[in-house]
């Protein structure tokens, strides 16, 4: 016999009142939870989330709203950050540095603290701006190697033309005997087209391989799976490296919608011969550390750290590497972006594919306006992703009123630098976007320059973006449509959710 309905009633009545309880008791609660050390933007943004959407926004706050990587990678990092301050105790500043102006010295120091890593004289450094003919130049240097390579990219993706030479000269580096270890990102390379014929391959190959922070939906080791290795590093021999924006991929990111209107990923990379390699080394030897639980090959890097006798250095160059990420106690690229641009006095230069600042540094880059500082934003026209490109946007309207000049890269190419330069002193390169992602989620590297000639070879590459880019006018931008600017604003209450 089913209940009346009166006694139906009073159950929904129950439930109903359970519900309406628990989800205040749920908004309660999470008043005094979330704002803890977070920004007060990012802790509004969680706790609209679990106003409107109780149970949604508290699950997605359970799965997303980390930012913290486990206890042992942590632990891991600190200690590899002690083994390379305790390696490098002796290294002093290059006599040649003491030319410079005092704030560069300052970022220096920032740098050393935060990172761990040394300023080095003597490099030579090469700015590659050609994709294919970054690919072509790893595969010389691999060719050569005779004890090791170090290869770690955030994307991998074989293909005829691009990629599968890397492969195959990485697999004959194998075969004659050199030791090959190679690190991709899990998410990064699950997402492309071919993942499991190149997991097959890296299997038949001999190659030395592991996922970076592989994701683990159901074991004892979770943790938010959008924390990435965005790090883009290959070494050869501790003799030659190669950093940057590129990704192990072929141009199209074997996308097919990017094929069909002819979108292709445009970077910028560095070749690096000298004692910066080391410090790129030791990046590689963390990461490996990490999946790996082998400490040996960092171990081996960090106790020769000597500065190099100045007949055996291939340059002049001195530069400095600074890793960053969720594994550090503070967001050392966010630290040293503000502290380069405050301190810009003449000209600031500006490549980033996702620009989403969180006001540190959109008051940086605006305050630099205001106060006389050439700013020039090279951006991309038209971006790969949706959410991210209307945030971006959104931020237009008060750098243009600032007075910074944005450049719009042409639709449908995507811009994926990412540097900038400071007045006539600083270069930084690496694989950092300027937008919150790069600053608290991604483990990314990042490579200041030091000296004229690098922020001229750095700003010669950015000049031939500006001589087929778009400027941006603000009378332009304010006549856009109402609808635009709906979703822009809507976007960027997204990109504070970390």
């Amino acid at each position: 016999m089913w209940p009346s309905n009166d006694i139906l009633l009073q159950i929904g009545g129950i439930v109903w009142s359970t519900l309406v309880t628990a989800e205040l008791v749920i908004r309660y609660f999470m008043i005094g939870i979330v704002p803890g050390n977070r920004r007060p933007t990012t802790a509004m943004a969680w706790l609209l989330a679990i106003f409107f959407i109780p149970v949604v926004g508290l699950v997605a706050y359970w799965l997303f709203a980390n930012p913290r990587l486990s206890r042992r990678r942590l632990e891991k990092q600190k200690r590899a950050h002690d083994e390379i301050m305790r390696g490098t105790a002796h290294m002093r500043l290059p006599d040649e540095f003491h030319s410079k102006e005092e704030w560069v010295e300052s970022a220096v120091i920032l740098n050393r603290n935060l990172g761990a890593m040394p300023l080095e004289g003597g490099n030579t450094i090469e700015v590659i701006s050609d994709y294919r003919g970054s690919m072509q130049a790893m595969v010389k240097e691999i060719d050569k190697a005779k004890r090791y390579v170090h290869i770690q990219f955030y994307i991998m993706g074989d293909d005829p033309d691009y990629v599968d030479p890397v492969l195959d000269s990485l697999e004959a580096a194998v075969k004659r005997g050199v030791n090959v270890r190679l690190l991709f990102d899990h998410l990064g390379t699950l997402r492309v087209s071919g993942y499991r014929d190149f997991k097959k391959r890296l299997k038949r190959s001999g190659i030395n391989w592991r996922p970076m922070l592989p994701i683990d939906l159901v074991g004892r080791r979770w943790r938010r799976p959008d924390l990435r290795n965005h790090r883009k590093i290959l070494v050869v021999d501790g003799a030659v490296a190669f950093t940057g924006s590129q990704n192990l991929i072929e141009p199209g990111y074997k996308r097919k919608a990017a094929h069909k209107v002819g979108r292709e990923w445009v970077e910028m990379m560095l070749r690096v011969e000298g004692p910066l390699v080391r410090s790129l080394d030791v990046t590689f030897a963390t990461d490996w550390w990490q999946e790996d639980d082998n400490q040996e090959v960092l171990l081996d890097i960090t106790e020769a750290r000597h500065p190099l006798p100045q007949d055996e250095r291939p340059g002049t160059t001195m530069a400095q590497v600074l890793p960053s990420g969720p594994g550090f106690g503070v967001e050392n690229n966010l630290r040293l972006f503000n502290t380069l641009i405050y301190s810009a006095s003449e000209r600031l230069m500006i490549t980033s594919p996702y620009f989403v600042p969180d006001d540190s540094l959109l008051y940086a880059i605006t305050t630099a306006a205001q106060r006389g500082v050439e700013v020039d934003l090279f951006v991309c026209e038209e971006g790969d992703q949706f959410l991210v490109h209307h945030a971006q946007q959104s931020y237009y309207q008060a750098l243009l009123d600032a007075g910074v000049r944005i450049y719009c890269y042409p639709a449908p190419m995507v811009l994926h630098t990412k540097c900038f330069t400071v007045d006539n002193e600083v270069a930084v390169v690496g694989s950092s976007n300027m937008d919150m992602r790069s600053f608290s989620l991604n483990m990314e590297i990042s490579v200041m320059l030091l000296g004229q000639d690098m922020v001229d070879a750095v700003n010669k590459v950015q000049n031939d973006y500006r001589a087929i880019s778009s400027e941006i006018t603000s009378a332009q931008w304010r006549r856009r449509p109402r609808m635009q600017r709906w979703i822009d604003n809507v976007a960027r209450l997204t990109a504070t959710l970390q």
